[in-house]
């Protein structure tokens, strides 16, 4: 359906498979941005506390339904946060009702809200049994959180260390390495896929095709551009063009937008998160036009999505129009809180229409 034409583009409506949508007074304002936009969103679970049974789950797909503007057809994918106490009957039971759309795997202390997060694969092994089993998604943040490994080797040593003797063990299970950022990670991804095809997906965000690790300390230090896993070497940022702009297969979109207040983010020890809801369809299709890919943007941003987790892809489209020097503004919580998005310094090129 994918239909550029000019500086314009028509296509199916895009999922997100990987939003922070936070809670409360942070989540009243930044739903709306993922909502006129995507048609579903897989929704982490790492609150405070987390999301780990179907009544929490529930209960915040209600919260965040409160929050969608009226008339905007949204549906959030809700995700059980994954701990070494997880009960896998609990998990089954929400994944085969209907509740849960997959499991989120956190190594405990990896990103934010991460510290309930599984200390050794062996404690769960009864859980990833039972997904196997059901046909339930994992969806893991992929890093070491050994001390010991340099930040920008962490999703290198996680592949070596984890993620191939997970594989190993779990043969069907279906996993999302979600958020890559090296190619080292793109190269897993296929090579999985080219040996046992639908078990291996990859979400890739907006920033980390944007930008480097050099950006960060673009004129000062950009705590903005501050996320984890941290953007890696320009090969790395080149390697998942290629693999994003690759058509049909297992990458797909999935932001990671990570709402924080400004003074949280400009502090002695800012938080890791780049907010870029605001500016998601049109940052991908700014990066699609650069590389002269446009008629793939459909693929990874509205069908590879639907293919991995079994759902029909959507009827609705979006459509984006040319718009060079188009303004990012910042955005403020119903408690007063700035928030500062993604590109809010230079705007994008493209504009939903």
């Amino acid at each position: 359906m994918a239909s550029p034409s000019g500086n314009q583009i028509t296509i199916r409506r895009p999922d997100d498979w990987h939003v922070h949508f936070r809670d409360h007074a942070m989540l009243d304002v930044v739903v709306p941005f993922t909502a006129r936009q995507f048609a579903r969103a897989i929704v982490m679970p790492n609150l405070t506390p987390p999301v780990t049974t179907i009544e929490n789950a529930i209960a915040y797909k209600a919260r965040i339904m409160a929050a969608v503007p009226s008339g905007i057809p949204f549906e959030p994918l809700m995700t059980c946060y994954l701990t070494d106490t997880a009960s896998a009957d609990e998990i089954s039971s929400g994944y085969r009702g209907g509740v849960f759309a997959a499991v989120k795997m956190y190594p405990a202390n990896a990103t934010t809200n991460s510290a309930a997060g599984v200390t050794d694969i062996a404690n769960v092994r009864g859980v990833l049994e039972r997904m196997q089993e059901d046909g339930m998604p994992l969806l893991i943040h992929g890093e070491s959180t050994d001390p010991a490994i340099d930040i920008f080797d962490r999703e290198a040593c996680f592949i070596e260390r984890t993620m191939t003797p997970l594989i190993k063990d779990f043969p069907e299970l279906k996993i999302v390495f979600e958020h890559v950022t090296t190619e080292d990670a793109v190269q897993f991804v296929e090579a999985r896929q080219s040996q046992a095809p639908g078990y291996m997906a990859a979400t890739i965000t907006a920033h980390h095709l944007m930008i480097n690790r050099t950006d960060l300390f673009r004129g000062g230090m950009r705590p903005h551009l501050y996320c984890l896993p941290v953007a890696k070497r320009e090969k790395h940022r080149l390697a998942l063009r290629r693999a994003a702009i690759s058509g049909p297969g297992p990458f797909f979109l999935g932001t990671d937008t990570a709402p924080h207040a400004r003074t949280a983010k400009e502090s002695a020890c800012g938080c890791a998160g780049v907010f870029s809801a605001p500016v998601a369809m049109e940052a991908y299709t700014q990066v699609f036009d650069e590389e002269g890919a446009l008629d793939h943007l459909e693929a990874f941003a509205s069908t590879n999505g639907p293919a991995f987790y079994g759902m029909d892809v959507n009827e609705t489209t979006l459509t984006l129009e040319k718009s060079p020097g188009a303004d990012v503004g910042s955005v403020f919580s119903s408690n007063g809180e700035e928030v500062v998005p993604f590109l809010s310094d230079e705007g994008t090129t493209w504009r939903c229409v």
